[in-house]
């Protein structure tokens, strides 16, 4: 008997297509926490991650208090990228003194994370991300890695076994070759060893997952979307959206604020539902696939 699909799993048919619309990087600042809430009340979002070290923090955990049904995950941050808006760890400089720049914040890339933290160092900050955001009340659906920095090779078996610890499905990739090759390249692991070792115990894997998107105009970037739904295979897939409101807040924070607002527009069109209707595609969120999670088949 051939081994059931993730979607024949969540009860759905193996040829049907099924898509998370997951919002990164909320609690951030104030713009993105609004432009993602009304994305997950009026559009097509369907879940969303929260950066715990961020300034605007304790608003989304009063919405999450408010609105226990939202299906939230935890970015978990370990980088601090924009030029003047900066945040720092949860761990004292003491307990981690490889989080930290040379101006006393998390470092900017993912790059300079890997080339000074240690793994026991990241391994308490998640840890405490996690802790924090129970403390305030969210009951987080899942785990992501904010610029993907806990896949590199050296922290992704912390990530994961932190994820399986606290009963927080992590996300995880189906090792595809494209995937493979990738996390060789970019991240240094083996993906396939990786994936059989934790598919013994029983983790979770997306199908598929699409990270960014084309066009600097609002109707070239709708037009890569809608294009990206099309071509949409069987099976479960995440696509990553960043939103924002076109405010003062976020224009002073980043220069790609412009992208961050068309795709909250997006996001948030009625006709981006309907299209989605007329593909057929079902949403889903973390919720649904993480009571899989760590569970026998």
């Amino acid at each position: 008997m051939s081994e059931r699909t993730l979607a024949e799993r969540l009860g759905y048919k193996a040829t049907d297509k099924l898509l998370l619309i997951h919002a990164d990087d909320v609690g951030m600042c104030h713009s993105v926490n609004v432009a993602t809430t009304e994305a997950m009340e009026k559009g097509v979002v369907t879940c969303a991650s929260i950066m715990v070290p961020c300034p605007w923090f304790p608003e989304i955990a009063a919405y999450c208090r408010a609105h226990p049904e939202k299906d939230f995950g935890l970015h978990l941050t370990l980088t601090s990228e924009w030029q003047h808006y900066r945040w720092r760890p949860l761990t004292s400089a003491k307990e981690a003194p490889g989080l930290l720049d040379k101006e006393g914040f998390i470092h900017r890339s993912e790059t300079d994370t890997a080339r000074s933290a240690k793994p026991a160092e990241v391994e308490k900050e998640i840890r405490a991300q996690i802790a924090r955001a129970r403390e305030f009340g969210i009951k987080p659906t899942h785990i992501d890695s904010h610029m993907g920095t806990l896949f590199a090779g050296i922290f992704y078996p912390v990530y994961t076994k932190v994820g399986q610890e606290t009963g927080l499905m992590p996300m995880v990739l189906y090792p595809t070759p494209e995937r493979i090759a990738q996390a060789k390249t970019e991240f240094g692991f083996d993906a396939l060893a990786s994936h059989q070792q934790l598919k013994k115990q029983n983790f979770v894997f997306l199908d598929y997952l699409k990270e960014g998107a084309e066009g600097k105009t609002l109707e070239t970037r709708r037009k890569h979307y809608y294009d990206s739904f099309r071509a949409l295979k069987p099976g479960v897939t995440e696509f990553i959206v960043h939103l924002s409101l076109d405010d003062a807040e976020i224009r002073n924070i980043t220069g790609n604020w412009e992208a961050r607002w068309n795709e909250y527009q997006i996001m948030t069109d009625p006709r981006t539902r309907v299209l989605l209707n007329e593909l057929g595609i079902k949403l889903i969120g973390y919720r649904e696939l993480s009571r899989l999670a760590f569970k026998p088949e």
